[in-house]
């Protein structure tokens, strides 16, 4: 059945601040490392001062928008749900999203008053992301940013797990799955950081309900969600809550169930800088893949290439010739 979009996303709308810092910042001032913080627009302000950044260095971003621009990059037709205001950071963030040739729901709509979301994003010389995110408008995210219409007309609905660190984030992940199942769409949920299980867990489980179609997560988060320290037994666990699934193993590739039996991805070895962004674009690329003919095997190898490509170098995303080049060296044809 031909359908108008392969993915509808919906998720927080920040821009991206991106910096490298060392060690000794988060020591003087108190961030804990690896994991993202929710902060106040006063906190971020101060490490923002503190880093000397230009103010140059930023992109739209929020970790489901990271997916739908890069699935939308290797040819996937994408819509994205998200609240932003009406204020510069905003309309940069639509800019970008239009640049992206992603539709949206603000498309046409007035932008509501208030302050734009940020994510300052913080690289280390051992290429972790540490993320300062000071939501803004994007608190407010509800069902009300929900298109009904472009769901039904979508062969995924993609959710972002950071939405269930607020009550009515939470209410649009429950209402846009519901929606998703009363039209025969599929559900694939990411669950974005090992913080969102670690302080939200029963939160999300009831978001999961009786099951979602495909999942994504990380090793760490794997284990947190299902209350076991190893991955063999995280992955076994977590058929009753996923029909299929994909597990990011960082270096060692990636582990996928693909309904039936579990598929390694072998990882390409690279020189990794900034692990910022690669979870995202893991699941854009994969879900690229599996809406357009490939088999979860081999999405899964463009999925591996793609976030490898994403860690040698700075930020969330890729130019398009380059998203077009891992096709190519994967599939093309002589």
């Amino acid at each position: 059945m031909s359908k108008k979009y392969h993915i509808y996303g919906l998720g927080n709308a920040l821009v991206d601040i991106v910096t490298e810092v060392d060690d000794d910042f988060f020591t003087r001032y108190s961030i804990e490392k690896g994991v993202m913080t929710l902060v106040n627009e006063t906190r971020q302000h101060e490490l923002i001062e503190a880093i000397h950044l230009p103010d140059s260095d930023r992109q739209c971003g929020g970790s489901a928008a990271n997916t739908i621009i890069s699935a939308s990059q290797f040819g996937s037709r994408c819509f994205y749900s998200c609240k932003i205001a009406n204020d510069e950071m905003g309309h940069f963030y639509l800019r970008d999203l239009v640049a992206n040739h992603v539709d949206t729901n603000l498309n046409g709509a007035g932008l509501a008053d208030g302050i734009t979301g940020r994510c300052l994003v913080m690289t280390t010389a051992d290429a972790q992301r540490t993320m300062n995110t000071f939501l803004g408008i994007t608190s407010d995210f509800s069902p009300k940013e929900l298109h009904e219409e472009a769901i039904r007309d979508s062969h995924y609905v993609y959710i972002e797990g950071y939405l269930v660190a607020s009550e009515m984030g939470r209410e649009a992940m429950k209402v846009a799955k519901s929606m998703a199942e009363k039209h025969g769409v599929k559900t694939a949920l990411t669950f974005s950081d090992p913080s969102m299980i670690k302080y939200f867990k029963k939160e999300m489980r009831e978001v999961v309900g009786k099951g979602v179609d495909m999942l994504f997560c990380n090793e760490e988060e794997a284990c947190l969600f299902t209350g076991t320290d190893n991955i063999l037994e995280a992955r076994e666990r977590l058929k009753y809550f996923a029909k299929k699934f994909a597990i990011t193993l960082g270096a060692n590739g990636a582990s996928i169930f693909d309904g039936d039996t579990f598929v390694d991805i072998e990882p390409y070895r690279v020189n990794a800088v900034d692990t910022n962004g690669a979870g995202d674009m893991f699941a854009g690329a994969f879900l690229y893949g599996i809406t357009h003919g490939h088999t979860y095997a081999e999405a899964g190898k463009i999925a591996s290439l793609a976030s490898s490509r994403v860690v040698a170098k700075f930020g969330p995303r890729l130019k398009a010739n380059q998203v077009r080049e891992i096709v190519d060296a994967l599939f093309k044809v002589e």
